[in-house]
């Protein structure tokens, strides 16, 4: 490096940046440590697994001992006995997630299923006792089917979750690493005293969105290394593409962090718009579960938030094996957001 490089604002003030950082043992741990434990946990609470047995309760009646053992002979099925009391009660408190009541009808048995529609472990279970129950009665399907079961990575929650922290990551390392270190400054009377040194508005917000782009980057590929060997996560696309989106994520929401930053003057000012610009993201982006979920004349409006491209272009990447082509689209909305942001931010900016 020549020595006007080392004397350069934007050199200099980002080795304050990174040397600030390095020192924080709590920034450490929520930049490289918090998204680690919170993959595991996850992870392990949504790991695949063969289906537990469906706990269910036949109401006490005439019939029922005979119901029961009928019932019994499923391995899908827990079954207990009980009064009309103790299985509305075992329903409501979910300790079962259906009630069969045995029914007398001209010497014919019917049975009859209470359970909560809404809940979509009482819906399966009325769909399994029912097959049980018309499978003892004799009845044989016309068509003969073939259940075939698959555990393919890519198919599982791990899977989907991993880009969703991935954007999580970087929207919170960008907005909150430059958002709150600008307005911290501005506190501490810092960018006061820039202002009267030769160095210009472009580098000091340049050199704080690179410093915050070098400390995302490293902690993405940490998490990408750890659910490849924990979980075994696989990238069915190019990692050339998956650290393109990382790097314009990163670009993306350093400039909103900025943007933010421009003209706050308190931690609880910047701390109010950061989380006002962040919880319709936590929300709507598709994080832990897909955006596709919410009714479809809001979607637009999903669609252009800044997270839901990037977490939208990473599982097209890695889940789908998308090339760069087929995220065209995505990448056009971070690249624009990022750009707007920026020259938005250097425009407003005020060091006072």
């Amino acid at each position: 490096m020549s020595s006007s490089w080392k004397m350069h604002p934007v050199t200099q003030l980002f080795l304050a940046r990174f040397r600030e950082f390095i020192r924080q043992p709590e920034a450490v741990f929520w930049s490289y440590v918090f998204p680690l434990v919170m993959m595991i946990a996850l992870g392990l609470a949504f790991r695949s697994e063969p289906m537990e047995a469906i706990s269910i309760i036949v109401q006490d009646g005439d019939g029922t001992e005979l119901l029961a053992e009928s019932l019994r002979g499923s391995k899908s099925l827990i079954v207990s006995i009980g009064t009309e009391l103790q299985c509305r009660q075992q329903l409501r408190a979910g300790q079962s997630e259906l009630i069969v009541v045995a029914e007398t009808n001209n010497s014919e048995a019917d049975y009859r299923f209470v359970f909560d529609p809404t809940r979509p472990g009482s819906v399966h279970a009325r769909d399994v006792v029912n097959d049980v129950l018309q499978r003892a009665a004799g009845r044989k399907d016309p068509v003969k089917t073939t259940d075939v079961a698959i555990a393919e990575p890519g198919s599982r929650y791990i899977d989907f979750l991993v880009p969703g922290l991935i954007g999580m990551g970087l929207m919170g390392g960008g907005v909150w690493g430059v958002g709150y270190a600008i307005v911290d400054m501005r506190i501490r009377q810092v960018l006061k005293r820039f202002m009267g040194t030769p160095m210009k508005k472009p580098h000091f917000v340049a050199a704080m969105m690179f410093s915050r782009m070098i400390f995302m980057i490293p902690e993405i590929i940490v998490v990408l290394l750890v659910s490849r060997f924990l979980f075994g996560v696989i990238n069915h696309g190019s990692y050339l593409n998956v650290m393109l989106l990382i790097v314009l994520g990163a670009f993306e929401f350093a400039g909103i962090g900025l943007l933010i930053a421009s003209r706050a003057k308190t931690l609880e000012a910047v701390s109010g718009l950061m989380n006002l610009a962040m919880v319709p993201m936590w929300i709507g982006s598709g994080i832990f579960f897909s955006a596709k979920r919410f009714p479809e004349f809001v979607q637009p409006v999903i669609g252009l938030l800044p997270l839901t491209p990037v977490i939208s272009a990473l599982r097209q990447v890695m889940q789908e094996g998308s090339g760069i082509a087929m995220i065209l689209p995505e990448i056009a909305v971070i690249a624009a957001w990022g750009v707007l942001t920026f020259a938005v931010a250097i425009r407003i900016f005020r060091w006072e």
